[in-house]
Parts: C-alpha cells; sequence; structure tokens
C-alpha cells in the first residue's frame, strides 16, 4: 500500500537515492536545479511516497519570482522505476497541487511534458513571455494558475527565491556549485 506523506528530515538520503536512480548526475545539468540551488522548498510542498516502509516517490515545490509574479516551481517529480505505472506520480501532483491552493499560493511552474502535466492544468499559455535561468525548451515550460490570472503580465527570468539552506547532502549544492 503506498501512502503520500509530507517528507521527513529522514527522508533525505533516499530521496537523494531516487533522484540518483531516476535521472542520474544529469539532474544537476538541468536550469530547473539553478533555481533550487541553496534554496528550501516551501513550507509544507515536499512530499514523498512510501510503499512498506521505502521512499518510492518525491515531489517538492519551489518558492520562484516568475517575472514579477510569486509562482512555486515543482521538481523534480520522480517514482522508482519499478513502481510507476501505478498512479503514484499522480497522487504526488494531486497532493502537492492541493497542498499549495490551500497554503495561498497562486501558480505553479515546471518543465516538463506538456502531455503528462496536462491532466493536472498545465500548459504553456501563460509561460511565453518567460525565461529560465539557462538553456530550456520553451514548449516544456508549462504553468498552472491556481488562482485564474496569477501569471496576467508575467514577463522576464524566473528567479530563485524563498529561505536558502543550509547543507543537506549533494542536492545543496550540486557537482557544479562545488567545482566553483
Amino acid at each position: 500500500m503506498v501512502s503520500i506523506r509530507p517528507e521527513r528530515p529522514g527522508d533525505i538520503a533516499a530521496r537523494e537515492n531516487l533522484l540518483d536512480l531516476c535521472f542520474g548526475e544529469a539532474r544537476f545539468l538541468k536550469s530547473s536545479e539553478r533555481l533550487r540551488e541553496g534554496r528550501r522548498p516551501a513550507a509544507g510542498l515536499a512530499f514523498v511516497a512510501v510503499d512498506h516502509g521505502r521512499v518510492v516517490g518525491t515531489m517538492r515545490l519551489w518558492h520562484v519570482d516568475a517575472g514579477g509574479r510569486p509562482a512555486l516551481l515543482l521538481g523534480p517529480l520522480a517514482v522508482d522505476p519499478a513502481c510507476r505505472g501505478r498512479g503514484i506520480g499522480a497522487a504526488l501532483m494531486r497532493r502537492g497541487l492541493r497542498a499549495a491552493a490551500r497554503a495561498g499560493h497562486a501558480a505553479v511552474l515546471l518543465v516538463g511534458d506538456a502531455p503528462y502535466y496536462g491532466r493536472f492544468g498545465f500548459s504553456a499559455a501563460t509561460t511565453g513571455a518567460l525565461a529560465m535561468p539557462g538553456p530550456f525548451e520553451r514548449h516544456r515550460l508549462l504553468a498552472s494558475e491556481l488562482v485564474p490570472g496569477a501569471l496576467d503580465g508575467a514577463a522576464g527570468a524566473i528567479l530563485a527565491a524563498g529561505p536558502r539552506r543550509a547543507g543537506e547532502g549533494p542536492a545543496a549544492a550540486g557537482p557544479l556549485a562545488q567545482a566553483a
């Protein structure tokens, strides 16, 4: 039985191992990672899926400034390859988006596949004037307005926002920052 619950400090190592399994070291090279580096996830908006005591899925939301509008950045969303096809990713998405809306957040951005994320209300309709901090495929920059009109007039760079964090394992700095 899979349960979705808030991430706990004891989940960090398992989450990092899961992200390594799903994305490898390439995850540290993504433009989205530039927005997460050195930051804490938004309070109360980091979740894990647990199956028989083992972390098999993860999803976090992060504060960003989306061209002058407060928003959240979703990611990474990851599910253990051995557990895919069981609806775990969808359950994490629904839980995270509901929690974000309840907490009063107005918009969520992500970089991902429109056919998958479209079923959760994401599209590129409001992201055309926004830019990630580094290379990205424009058609994969998606948003969901939890409050209609939340991204009206949003233009320019998406910037990291929210509280900074002290070290939390390898994702706290990533290999690029460690090499600098």
